[in-house]
């Protein structure tokens, strides 16, 4: 039985990286870059105005209070989009607003609310400073700077500087697909009657939202039954695919036959059995450069199975560099007892109180209840080396969900 750091380890040893594609930015959203992207531009492109007003020079309202106003001639316009063509000369002001160009021979702009417009002439009530209201040209970004690199995640902000710098189509690493099989005389799809010794086979479904999740694509399989030529055939049926998962069959059971229909088919055996609970009955090995996962049948063994070694396997072969849950310190809300000789990875709620983060067991921790699982916010690791675990004791704990709520929900700036 191999502990699960080292069984890490040797699936990320095997797993290779996937080959680029050309995208559209609009497709880009979770992508991660395979380039580096350099602005030929500099952002802002020219000077311009960051609020309404009127752009001057600062000699002509050095000193401009309400005490002590000054009065200039207003010459022009210059709305965002529509450069005044002129240029601004001694005691002159142009009106500008917000992204509007600085017109030439002018340093400043005041806000309207600091003016008064008569007419042709507008009264200035204060100095704000020379340059003031002024974003710079480069001031976000110079020409030449690389803006982007190669391994940077694409979110909603990189998609927006993208299209500033005119780059409408990316290089991003490829997303695998996933083939999924189900195994199991006892299982059934939706769609199909429910007989008495029959279970409806969640993992299809669980597996493929899985994979989702990460950014990959799963292709269903669906159920083969426990007969290795039905499961050798399926499987084949899977080798178009990137990486292949089946579920179930990979125990030590007369029943249990994935790994020898998964041997029949160019598998190469990298380990069976790792010492955590759940997900014992677990094998990986590779067929060609696919990686190929046999994990347990019960439903939430086959989940955080997934979540320890496939998730970032397929993460890896997404060019993605932080594949792995965070983790934090919790501590324990109740007593917790565990398995020795097993690393036990605990569903658990956690909240926080008075700045502390308190991990609660959702309920029973039984490899086939699904509850327990919707109820998780993350796993609690407890160390194979201890039987139980007190109430108050520190533990870490593997988040699940990039949401998990760990303060109130609400905004922030409505907590007292």
């Amino acid at each position: 039985m191999i502990d699960i750091g080292e069984a890490q380890r040797q699936v990320l040893e095997e797993v290779p990286v996937l080959g680029t594609e050309r995208i559209h930015i609009l497709e880009a959203l979770g992508r991660v870059l395979a380039h580096e992207v350099r602005a030929t531009r500099d952002i802002p492109t020219h000077d311009n105005s960051a609020m309404d007003g009127y752009a001057c020079r600062h000699e002509d309202v050095s000193g401009a209070s309400s005490a002590t106003p000054v009065r200039l001639r207003l010459i022009g316009e210059a709305p965002a989009g529509k450069p005044f063509s002129g240029i601004v000369g001694p005691a002159e002001v142009v009106r500008i607003t917000t992204g509007g160009v600085i017109p030439d021979g002018a340093d400043t702009v005041i806000m309207v609310e600091d003016t008064e417009i008569s007419g042709e002439a507008v009264t200035i009530f204060a100095d704000p400073g020379k340059g003031a209201y002024i974003r710079p040209a480069g001031e976000d970004v110079k020409s030449g700077e690389v803006v982007l690199h190669p391994g940077h995640v694409i979110r909603p902000a990189e998609i927006g500087m993208l299209a500033t710098l005119g780059k409408a189509y990316i290089h991003v690493f490829q997303r695998p697909t996933v083939a999924i099989l189900s195994t199991g005389d006892e299982l059934v799809d939706l769609d199909e009657p429910l007989t008495r010794g029959k279970v409806v086979c969640s993992n299809t479904y669980s597996l493929a939202a899985q994979v989702s999740e990460c950014g990959a694509i799963p292709l269903s399989l669906g159920i083969a039954s426990d007969d290795e030529e039905d499961q050798r055939s399926k499987i084949c049926e899977g080798l178009r695919a990137d990486c292949i998962i089946t579920s179930g069959g990979v125990s030590v059971g007369k029943y249990d036959l994935v790994k020898d229909a998964l041997s029949e088919v160019g598998m190469k055996v990298k380990f069976w059995k790792v010492a955590m609970k759940p997900g014992k009955p677990l094998v990986f090995g590779t067929i060609g450069t696919k990686p190929v996962f046999g994990l347990p049948g019960n439903p939430t063994s086959a989940m955080i199975s997934f979540e320890q070694f496939v998730r970032p396997a397929l993460l890896k072969m997404m060019g993605h560099r932080r594949i792995f849950r965070p983790t934090i310190e919790a501590v324990l809300g109740e007593d917790v007892s565990s398995v020795p000789g097993r690393l036990h990875l605990a569903r658990c709620k956690l909240v926080r109180e008075n700045g502390t983060v308190k991990a609660l067991s959702t309920g029973t921790q039984s490899s086939g209840a699904l509850k327990s699982m919707v109820l998780a916010d993350g796993l609690m690791i407890l160390p194979s080396v201890q039987e139980s675990f007190p109430q108050g004791e520190k533990v870490q704990a593997q988040l699940l969900h990039s949401n998990t709520p760990l303060t109130e929900d609400s905004p922030f700036w409505t907590r007292n």
